[in-house]
């Protein structure tokens, strides 16, 4: 870790692991010099939303966010440490007020110099209700977010942030409401991203060609087919793209994609379907990478609906976890890039990071007579029939919801017990769980913002928070987790989190199904191709020949 030396308890654990962990299983293929105005095409989704910085919680917008923003802290591409970007220092005497500064020299793509005033305004905007940020929850702890984002339906009072102030062209200070030892290893998250003045002056236009100060610019976007991005070639930054730009295509079925890869049609993909995975180390050789990232699959569950929220529903979510043959699945299915989990965070973080190999104990192992005996005594499957919803479009999402659902009805005794219920695109899938439509258990599967036990756990299970898409809610979880937010000894706060994630467990908050490793493939045209510890290729690093 570099930067604020208060802030180091986990990060710091958890990058000496992802250090040893993050290398590519088959190579990255050479390293020439490449030709720095090529073109590589890449698979991708369509994104949820539009691209604005604090609307974006998913994948494939966030690929782009990372392409076009640069923050005050980047993640390490090989390490996942917060290393600062556009913070020159960030200062602090009790973990509870920062004082930043941004580095001079720094600007927009449009021209416009990023300043103290950009991210301000950019955060401010980020949590207004009135504007309706998917993740405005992360500047919760900034001091007058009550007033700007009221949760308990009372009318928004503040169109701005009490705990921001801006001290100069260069430097501002944030004041939270309550101790927070990492705060400043959050500030590479793209809810953080500065925004140039352009944004507020014509939002419409923007958001039709989004500006931003990262390596790469928006040449152009059609949506359900391609986005264009070209390197900026006035980038200030020292990680200046490699290539000439990256064509994003879209595709609705990651098979197709990995078909054009092998034909010669598309540069890179980086998921790779199950149903390849037998055959892609024969297919790519060395062209095809297999690295541990920190991402977790679980199964979330509607605890807005009374039947997924009853007393004995507990009993049910937990018979249906013992239900599933994760050994089976991850190896018939996933060919070993998949590890059955064993508690809710990842081992990218290792044990001094929080992870706690085995926490799920029987819970998380198959025993169809104990899964069979506890669904009865918690009253049985809702309906009579649980369906498991989920995205068709990328993923394999089908395949291994398929051999979930076999596994339980082979369980339970019932050829109907359990069937899957496909959604075609991401971006429906999405919208439909944040309208809050889902009767029964869910894909939830999570790729950390940052390498923290801590986002494992808040941003999924914390009331009301940003990605808490099952709506559950537990007082003893959340008052564990601050505690553990204000806690500056690492190993204290460490085990606090570890108490809350108990909490998870003993509630069975959600079902763990397997730790995802990142995989791609490539084309010949392509060297120093390498996925983060986030599984997103580092496209800035990509070379073209």
């Amino acid at each position: 870790m570099r930067g604020a030396t208060h802030a180091k308890w986990a990060a710091s654990a958890a990058a000496m692991v992802l250090a040893a962990t993050a290398c590519g299983g088959g190579g990255d293929g050479g390293g020439g010099s490449g030709d720095t105005g090529a073109v590589l095409s890449a698979s991708w989704g369509d994104p949820q939303n539009p691209l604005e910085p604090a609307n974006t919680n998913e994948v494939q917008g966030g690929k782009v966010l990372d392409m076009i923003f640069r923050s005050l802290k980047r993640y390490n591409p090989e390490t996942g440490a917060a290393e600062d970007m556009l913070a020159e220092k960030i200062d602090t005497s009790d973990s509870q007020t920062f004082t930043i500064t941004v580095k001079s020299g720094w600007t927009f793509s449009n021209g416009e110099k990023v300043t103290a005033q950009s991210f301000v305004d950019a955060w401010n905007y980020g949590a207004s209700l009135k504007n309706n940020q998917r993740n405005a929850y992360f500047f919760g702890y900034i001091e007058g977010y009550d007033k700007v984002h009221p949760e308990d339906g009372s009318k928004q009072s503040a169109d701005t942030l009490s705990g921001l102030k801006v001290v100069n062209g260069q430097t501002f200070t944030v004041k939270l409401t309550q101790k927070f030892s990492t705060f400043p290893d959050t500030l590479g998250y793209p809810a953080f991203a500065p925004l140039p003045q352009a944004f507020f002056d014509d939002h419409a236009g923007w958001l039709s060609k989004p500006v931003g100060n990262g390596p790469y610019t928006i040449d152009s976007y059609q949506k359900g087919s391609q986005m264009s991005l070209r390197k900026w070639d006035a980038y200030p930054g020292d990680d200046k793209a490699e290539n000439g730009g990256v064509d994003l295509k879209v595709y609705t079925d990651n098979n197709t994609a990995y078909t054009d890869l092998l034909a010669g049609n598309l540069d890179l993909v980086d998921d790779v379907p199950a149903s390849q995975l037998a055959n892609v180390q024969n297919d790519l050789g060395d062209r095809y990478l297999n690295t541990p990232a920190g991402i977790i699959q679980t199964l979330a569950f509607p605890f807005y609906d009374p039947e997924w929220n009853t007393s004995g529903s507990q009993k049910v979510r937990t018979g249906l976890s013992m239900a599933i043959n994760r050994d089976q699945i991850t190896k018939t299915i996933f060919q070993n890039t998949r590890t059955p989990a064993t508690d809710w965070t990842s081992p990218v973080l290792g044990t001094d990071g929080g992870f706690q190999d085995g926490l799920c104990g029987d819970a998380c192992k198959y025993n169809p007579d104990e899964a069979k005996k506890l669904i009865q005594e918690g009253g049985g499957l809702p309906g009579g029939q649980v369906k498991i919803t989920y995205n068709a479009d990328t993923g394999s999402h089908k395949q291994w919801v398929d051999a979930v659902c076999n596994s339980i009805n082979n369980a339970l005794g019932n050829t109907e017990a359990c069937v899957g219920n496909p959604v075609g695109t991401f971006a429906d899938f999405r919208t439909q769980i944040t309208d809050q439509k889902m009767s029964g258990p869910f894909r939830a599967g999570w790729q950390m913002d940052y390498p923290l036990i801590q986002n494992f756990l808040q941003p999924l299970y914390y009331t009301n928070a940003s990605s808490n898409d099952g709506k559950w809610s537990n007082k003893e979880f959340d008052s564990l987790v601050n505690q553990a937010n204000a806690e500056t000894d690492q190993g204290k706060a460490i085990q606090i989190f570890q108490q809350a994630e108990g909490v998870v467990r003993d509630n069975m908050a959600a079902i763990p199904l397997w730790y995802q490793n990142g995989s791609a493939g490539f084309s010949e045209r392509l060297s120093n191709v390498k996925l983060n510890p986030f599984s997103v290729p580092v496209y800035d690093e990509i070379k073209v020949s």
